[in-house]
């Protein structure tokens, strides 16, 4: 494996739309407008965004890693990607990634508790991964009901992990390969359950850029909150981090059982 490989961002969004000032759960929002010159900045400072499978294959090493390499991530897939987020891909040419929770098409997220002044946010139907999935977006399994992986017994690891991947390709007609493990929750069960059911990435939220050291199941990524703005944008993309400890842990668990 390449060891000069430059790092790939993997940029972690939830909702994107217009939203009231917050102090707390910052990382699940992102404003539409930031949203907008956020892409306008990947565009302009010469950032390449990849599709997921593109990035896995620069990841093995079977194509060169661009310089400023990008994957676009959304969890969760909210309806509000469709009315403020899919327009600005559209017109930068940018691919991404949205996870569904099989098992909650078209209701509203529930799994966490309301916040005040803050509706329950709607979850795209089946219908409306289609019309993403035409558009060029790629929809991953986010669970089937956003359970924590990592605290489920292996049984219902893979009923988890399964079902949501048969319902999903039951609703769109095709294979569903990539995964994103809810809540950033997971353990080394769900890592061998997932390849076993046929995905063949996973990202998560162990802090970091992802390198070809990365297992594809145990891929990193960096949360975009609220609150940035694109100094902060750029200071996330641009400057070299030391992975986190418990990314550079997971990093070597993964290559001794390689």
């Amino acid at each position: 494996m390449p060891t000069n490989t430059p790092p790939l961002s993997i940029l972690m969004y939830h909702q994107v739309g217009r939203f009231a000032a917050m102090r707390t759960h910052r990382a699940n929002y992102c404003d539409a407008g930031r949203f907008a010159r956020q892409m306008a900045f990947l565009d302009a400072a010469g950032f390449r965004v990849l599709d997921i499978d593109s990035a896995l294959a620069c990841l093995r090493g079977e194509q060169s890693m661009p310089a400023r390499a990008v994957v676009l991530t959304f969890d969760d897939a909210y309806v509000n990607f469709i009315e403020h987020a899919l327009p600005v891909l559209r017109r930068h040419g940018f691919p991404a990634v949205v996870y569904a929770i099989s098992a909650w098409l078209g209701r509203r997220m529930n799994w966490a508790r309301p916040e005040p002044g803050r509706p329950q946010p709607q979850l795209m139907t089946a219908a409306q991964l289609r019309e993403i999935r035409a558009a060029g977006i790629t929809v991953g399994s986010h669970g089937a009901t956003h359970a924590k992986l990592g605290e489920l017994e292996p049984d219902a690891q893979r009923r988890e992990l399964a079902d949501s991947r048969a319902a999903l390709e039951d609703a769109l007609g095709e294979a569903v390969e990539h995964l994103c493990y809810p809540f950033g929750s997971f353990d080394r069960s769900a890592v061998t359950l997932a390849a076993e059911i046929g995905y063949r990435s996973a990202t998560t939220c162990l802090r970091g850029a992802a390198t070809p050291r990365d297992h594809p199941l145990v891929l990193p990524r960096k949360a975009i909150s609220y609150g940035d703005n694109l100094i902060g944008y750029g200071w996330k993309l641009l400057i070299k981090h030391a992975p986190k400890p418990v990314l550079g842990d997971w990093r070597e668990r993964m290559a001794s059982s390689s």
